[in-house]
């Protein structure tokens, strides 16, 4: 098949993701540095400075202007828009911790906590419980036309952000845009896809959810956890709950999820003997799984330069043991035949809306730097350096919704520009971590907590170096 030069590549990925485009006469700064640049890290950096400023101020007045929490929170700074004159005064923009957004209220108090944060107006939400459950909350919020979606860490208190719909699309798109545009010219839309997380239509989970575009940017999409998953089911595995209950799920799941990774592995059999390009994405845990399982049969796929895998959410493989992403892409080229260069990483949040992604030249995280702004915090929360190690913290200016300027628990270190591409934008080093003491999360960390028991242990033969 000819190769697409790059202009036609996105501009028959845009066809394919039509609707999660406004009119061009609405879009917000934060969009104009989203929709209309080629590839979001080939802007050059004069043109990227100048839209990253428009975006985030844009974004900054807006949540002053119409978020009373936020306006009130900013002004015990003593900081308000006419502060942010340049590029130079972005990092006094007030950054809330993350933890912010777990620290939600029960029942009705719920509800009042999410208007409360949310900015802009709300549509018409009917809660008919007296005593509405966290899920019942949030489907009511969604069912008026929201998007909100959950994370979890291992204290088990999810972390809620409420998207409108607006922001939701520009998430998504710029989500699949940063992986398509990394990958030039390998997506297709007419590929076979697995996605190794929860069915996005059967879930508020935001590791499923963030999935959704997945199925409009190609033809075909199996699902590997292909049911509908409660908050209380993703509370038990994050928390480790004991008990009757939490026992008897866990059995359960450990007899689908077996079966879940004999799907995986008929998928790949039969996709063997076409030429039919095929992606898997979602959790490295799963993918590892399906590795594992095959070194252990002594089996091996040679899928060459026609698959590729995108993963995200976090690199636990069992409790105290991580696996290093080179060592994942030395697994996936040993059992499928995968190329390393096809084999990237995307880090990015629930709280935010910036898809960082793995360059194939040299496997560092590249920041969507025309919208979002990316900051490495010390102890004391003053920016630090290129090439200093801190906690990781960003300005996001296509956070419509709610505030998006956040701190987070992630440790990083992040440099001026790629040491290997010719990619212009700032980079985070492969491999972050959380911060002393934080919770343990991510998407990939709930997958994990979900199936983990389900699928071989860490005294089984698994190609993992420890």
């Amino acid at each position: 098949m000819e190769t697409l030069s790059l202009e036609a590549y996105l501009k028959e990925f845009d066809f394919r993701l039509q609707k999660y485009i406004p009119p061009p006469s609405d879009w917000t700064p934060a969009e104009q540095a989203i929709f209309q640049v080629p590839d979001p890290y080939r802007v050059e950096l004069d043109s990227a400075k100048t839209m990253q400023f428009a975006a985030i101020r844009y974004a900054f007045q807006r949540h002053f202007e119409h978020n009373s929490m936020y306006r009130n929170f900013c002004l015990e700074y003593g900081i308000s828009p006419p502060d942010i004159c340049g590029p130079e005064d972005l990092e006094k923009i007030p950054l809330i911790s993350d933890h912010f957004f777990k620290e939600h209220p029960p029942g009705r108090d719920f509800a009042a906590w999410i208007a409360n944060i949310f900015t802009g107006e709300l549509p018409r939400i009917t809660i008919r419980q007296t005593q509405p459950s966290f899920e019942e909350v949030i489907q009511a919020f969604n069912a008026a036309g929201l998007v909100i979606a959950y994370s979890s860490g291992t204290s088990g208190r999810q972390t809620v952000i409420p998207r409108d719909r607006r922001t939701y699309n520009i998430s998504e798109y710029a989500a699949a845009r940063s992986a398509i545009a990394m990958s030039y010219p390998q997506w297709q839309y007419n590929m076979s896809g697995y996605l190794l997380m929860p069915n996005p239509f059967k879930t508020n989970v935001y590791a499923g959810k963030v999935c959704q575009v997945y199925f409009d940017a190609i033809e075909k999409v199996n699902v590997a956890i292909d049911r509908q998953i409660p908050a209380h089911i993703v509370r038990m595995a994050m928390s480790n709950e004991k008990g009757f209950q939490p026992t008897l799920i866990r059995f359960i799941n450990r007899l689908s999820n077996i079966r879940m990774i004999d799907r995986i592995i008929h998928w790949l059999e039969m996709h063997e003997k076409t030429d039919r390009r095929i992606i898997m994405v979602g959790a490295p845990f799963l993918a590892w799984a399906v590795m594992n399982r095959l070194q252990k049969q002594g089996r091996r796929f040679d899928f060459g330069q026609r698959a590729g895998i995108v993963t995200g959410g976090g690199w636990k493989i069992y409790e105290g043991q991580r696996l290093p992403a080179a060592e994942f892409r030395r697994l996936a080229q040993e059992t499928l035949g995968i190329q390393p260069e096809y084999c990237l990483d995307v880090y990015g949040m629930v709280e935010g809306n910036g898809w960082m992604v793995h360059c194939p030249e040299g496997h560092y995280l590249h920041l969507p730097y025309t919208y979002y702004k990316g900051m490495v915090l010390d102890n004391n929360y003053k920016p630090l350096s290129y090439g200093e190690w801190g906690r990781f913290a960003f300005l996001d200016g296509a956070a419509l919704s709610y505030p998006g300027f956040i701190i987070t628990g992630d440790m990083v270190r992040m440099l001026e520009h790629c040491p290997v591409c010719d990619r212009p934008g700032p980079v985070l080093e492969p491999e972050i971590r959380r911060a002393s003491g934080e919770d343990m999360r991510g998407c990939g960390e709930e997958v994990r907590r979900m199936v983990s028991a389900d699928i071989g242990g860490p005294n089984e033969q698994s190609g993992l170096s420890t």
